[in-house]
């Protein structure tokens, strides 16, 4: 067994402290990573304080994870030792149902093995489950790694684990590129990737926000409009024009108001997760034959394509580095939209032993 200290949830209500627990040896198929960098996502605060049901406790959160590869399997062809590498959302999946076959793990019959907080039946003990990244080490099948470009900031990557791959899946899906329209609402964690993305595949793009002061910080990131969304006027004179709008926001809001900027045969895509169901009037998608659907993440190919693509074109989030011990000020800040854009945990500053 391999022995590792990471920071844990051992409640709904409590915070995140330090805790020592045991991966698995790694296996002929397995990969061992020193893991550098890993991303805070909104889902693991969701998670660790089991609002999306009841948690597996304790629970160690982490599923933008970075690091170097430090041992592999006897049968591992595809990495080696000193590799830059990640593991996303996913550790393993059934492979064999029809999601799996496409290369759609995400979507597995059976339910992925999600990166933390997960049924582990690949640990050599019953009831066990997963531990994500908030960790010095973590072993993974070489099927569910991923190759990082060398020429990108480990630290900077991480968030496309997640928020990379959950905003590039649709907009590859939809095939969107040069001569399309796109609108992305809100410019969070998820959105400032679309942006980036959208932009980088060649399409118009126009940010939605509640807030005049990220007019600034859209353009900069590439956005060649921005609309006040809370400005009924200007979303009037938006009516009809997009050819596909993707949503990023968790929090409660109208969506009607975006369908009705949708051209005919427009599709509206939702990748932000909002906490109550949604009211949706039908005459917003007859009207013009206009669709809605959402999107989870993406495959391991895709999410590989989506590594090389961000290689190719320099693309990283923008991020805000912090210690292991500030994690619970960060989830705080989190709930307060006070990120530009993501936070990243340096494992540098996570201790050796619970004793450091």
């Amino acid at each position: 067994m391999l022995t590792c200290v990471g920071y844990a949830a051992s409640s709904p209500t409590s915070p995140l402290t330090p805790f020592a627990f045991e991966r698995r040896d790694c296996g002929p198929l397995d990969v061992q990573i020193d893991i550098t960098h890993c991303g805070v996502c909104h889902s693991d605060i969701h998670t660790a304080r089991s609002e999306w049901g009841p948690a597996s406790y304790p629970v160690v959160p982490g599923h933008e994870i970075v690091g170097r590869v430090s041992a592999v399997g006897r049968d591992v062809t595809r990495f080696k030792a000193g590799d830059l590498v990640g593991v996303g959302c996913m550790v393993d999946s059934c492979r064999s149902c029809a999601s799996c076959e496409a290369g759609l793990e995400q979507y597995c019959d059976a339910g992925p093995t999600w990166t933390y907080n997960s049924p582990d039946t690949s640990f050599p003990v019953e009831g066990a489950h997963t531990y994500g990244g908030y960790s010095r080490a973590v072993v993974a099948d070489e099927g569910f790694v991923l190759r990082i470009p060398e020429n990108l900031d480990p630290a900077a990557a991480a968030p496309l684990l997640c928020a990379g791959i959950t905003t590039w899946s649709p907009l590859a899906h939809w095939k969107i590129g040069v001569g399309h329209k796109v609108g992305v609402v809100g410019l969070g964690g998820l959105g400032h990737m679309a942006v980036k993305f959208a932009v980088a595949l060649g399409a118009e793009v126009t940010l939605f926000t509640t807030s005049p002061g990220k007019i600034e910080d859209g353009k900069r990131l590439g956005a060649h409009r921005v609309v006040i969304s809370r400005d009924s006027d200007a979303m009037a004179a938006e009516a009809n024009r997009f050819d596909f709008i993707l949503d990023a926001v968790s929090a409660d809001h109208d969506i009607n108001a975006y369908l009705a900027l949708l051209k005919q045969d427009g599709h509206m895509v939702l990748v932000g997760l909002p906490e109550k169901p949604m009211s949706i009037g039908a005459f917003s998608l007859v009207a013009k034959r206009r669709s809605l659907a959402g999107s989870a993440i993406g495959g391991i190919q895709e999410t590989q394509e989506m590594l090389d693509f961000c290689g190719k074109h320099n693309i990283t989030s923008d991020i805000e580095v912090i210690r292991m011990d500030e994690i619970n000020e960060a989830y705080d800040r989190v709930l307060r939209s006070d990120v530009k854009y993501r936070f990243v945990i340096d494992m540098a500053s996570m201790p050796a032993t619970l004793e450091d």
